[in-house]
C-alpha cells in the first residue's frame, strides 16, 4: 500500500528546533512543510561536497564536550545552503553532526521526498566517512546541516518558495511528478 506521507522522528538540537518553529511560523507553514522544503533545498549542497577516499569501514565520529563550540558561526563560517562547497562544507557538516541533538521532533514528509533519504544518507556517509543509519538519521543530518545556515538566508529562501500562496518546493515537485 502506498502512502502519501511518511512519519519520521528526527533528533535535533533545541536551538535548531526553535529555528525550525520560527521559520514555520514566519511562513504560515508547519514544521514538516519547512523541513521538506529544507531537505529539497539542501540536497544540491550535499551533492557538490567532495567525497572522502574510500575506506573499508565508515568511521564513528567521537564527540567531545565543547569540541565544536561555535560551529557554523564566526567570520569564516559558511552560511546558507549553497555555502557548504568544498572542504569547508565538509568541515561544516562534520561540526553539525558532532553537536548533541537531544530533542526529538516528529515530521511528516511527502513519500517522494522521504524516498530521497536513503540516497541522502549514502551521500553523507561518502562525504564524511560516518555511517548515518536509517532514513530518520539521514533527515536529521540533512536538516541540521540546512538549519546551520544563516537564518535570514533560510527565511528568504522559504519566502521565495512560498511567494504568492505557493505551497512550497516539496509540494510543487510532487504536483509536477503526478
Amino acid at each position: 500500500m502506498d502512502c502519501e506521507e511518511v512519519m519520521l522522528t528526527v533528533r535535533i538540537a533545541a536551538a535548531e528546533r526553535a529555528l525550525l518553529r520560527e521559520l514555520a511560523r514566519g511562513h504560515g507553514a508547519d514544521m514538516s512543510d519547512v523541513a521538506a522544503d529544507g531537505l529539497i533545498d539542501v540536497v544540491p549542497s550535499l551533492h557538490v561536497l567532495p567525497v572522502l577516499p574510500v575506506r573499508s569501514e565508515p568511521a564513528v565520529l567521537p564527540v567531545a564536550p565543547g569540541a565544536v563550540a561555535g560551529a557554523a558561526s564566526g567570520p569564516g563560517a559558511a552560511t546558507g545552503p549553497g555555502a557548504g562547497v568544498g572542504d569547508a562544507g565538509v568541515l561544516r557538516l562534520l561540526r553539525v553532526l558532532a553537536r548533541p541533538a537531544p530533542c526529538a521532533v516528529t515530521l511528516w514528509l511527502p513519500a517522494p521526498v522521504a524516498d530521497l533519504l536513503p540516497l541522502v544518507g549514502e551521500r553523507i556517509t561518502a562525504v564524511t566517512g560516518l555511517r548515518i543509519g536509517p532514513a530518520s538519521a539521514a533527515l536529521s543530518a540533512a536538516l541540521r546541516f540546512w538549519l546551520a545556515g544563516d537564518p535570514q538566508q533560510l527565511a528568504a529562501g522559504l519566502a521565495a518558495l512560498h511567494r504568492q500562496g505557493s505551497p512550497g518546493l516539496a509540494a510543487q515537485r510532487l504536483d509536477v511528478a503526478a
